[in-house]
């Protein structure tokens, strides 16, 4: 005798909250591939960090969802299955019939197979935890747009930036929770734009709390005194397709290659518009600053091209991000690849 079994429908697989938490991570993913669309098209300007937090959250509730309602409940349907295939089978034995066709294996299989909607998140959790941790404590991949960082760093450079240099901070907040090294002259920063924070910005660090820095015939000047420079010779700069200057220059510990056409100078229409900008004077070619306390002065290394803190101000502390410190991909020159100062 011959008896065929069919599969038994899942009970958790396919109730009400199934269908729709399926519904509803189609339209969370809808929604990311708008959010990234636009981000990607500079119809707005998106921010990483919230959405890895969002993006954790969210399949995190999967997760526990998926642990401790819907892998039980296929688990249970799939044991049920099996103890009821076994059942039949002792029952038909009895009746003397030893041959019994119906393999419930694939059966089973396909009970304990995890739904699309829960791969897509539940599955995805631990990988995007990882990211989001990685990103927000250790270092954070940044692309340079532009060339205001020009010759240390060029466009399209894909840099490293580490997060824990200056102290931990809380992903999203930014707010530093523990101290760790103090910012020095020289270092290559990442920061929060102080006029918008929802955008980072690159630049080298050249004021600390309590320094008077000037910049005035072309020449930084840090308390007074002339930031020593040496003359390396001519670098292309692609912005303004033309051969600058370049110098040898002293900040600190750290010396780096900067580029300035000391024959152009620098014109300063008047005093910008930016917070605690009562503590810098602006002449029609200088600008000279007194740094407040929890504020830095930056500066890009392209001199005559970087919109910096000679024009808008200030950094402060609470918008520093991290340390730059390595190229680790350009794909139109992979000699870029490289630690950096």
């Amino acid at each position: 005798m011959n008896s065929v079994m069919s599969k038994p429908e899942s009970t958790g697989a396919n109730d009400a909250l199934s269908i729709g938490l399926a519904a509803l991570t189609g339209l969370l993913y809808a929604g990311l591939l708008v959010y990234l669309g636009g981000w990607f098209m500079n119809r707005w300007i998106g921010n990483f960090s919230l959405l890895l937090f969002l993006m954790s959250a969210v399949t995190f509730g999967f997760w526990v969802l998926e642990r401790l309602r819907f892998k039980p409940q296929r688990e249970a349907a799939a044991a049920a299955l099996v103890r009821e295939d076994e059942e039949r089978r002792a029952r038909l034995k009895a009746q003397g019939i030893e041959r019994v066709d119906g393999e419930v294996e694939s059966a089973r299989q396909e009970l304990l197979r995890q739904p699309w909607w829960l791969d897509w998140t539940a599955g995805l959790f631990p990988v995007i935890l990882l990211v989001f941790l990685l990103r927000s404590f250790i270092a954070e991949p940044f692309r340079i747009p532009s060339g205001s960082m020009i010759p240390t760093l060029q466009i399209g450079d894909l840099i490293l930036v580490n997060k824990f240099h200056y102290g931990i901070r809380l992903p999203v907040l930014n707010k530093k929770i523990i101290a760790n090294n103090e910012v020095q002259r020289g270092d290559v920063m990442v920061f929060r734009f102080p006029l918008d924070p929802r955008q980072d910005y690159i630049k080298r660090i050249v004021g600390l709390p309590g320094d008077e820095v000037s910049w005035r015939n072309q020449r930084l000047f840090i308390n007074g005194q002339e930031v020593p420079t040496t003359e390396q010779g001519p670098q292309y700069e692609p912005d303004r397709k033309l051969f600058v200057p370049q110098y040898l220059e002293k900040l600190g510990a750290v010396e780096h290659i900067m580029m300035v056409d000391r024959e152009r100078g620098t014109l300063f229409p008047g005093r910008p518009d930016f917070p605690l900008n009562e503590h810098c004077s602006y002449q029609v070619e200088s600008v000279s600053c007194k740094v407040p306390a929890g504020h830095y002065y930056a500066m890009g290394d392209n001199r005559d091209n970087s919109g910096d803190s000679r024009v808008w101000g200030f950094v402060p502390d609470q918008n520093i991000v991290g340390k730059a410190f390595f190229v680790w991909m350009n794909f139109g020159d992979l000699k870029r690849i490289g630690g950096f100062r």
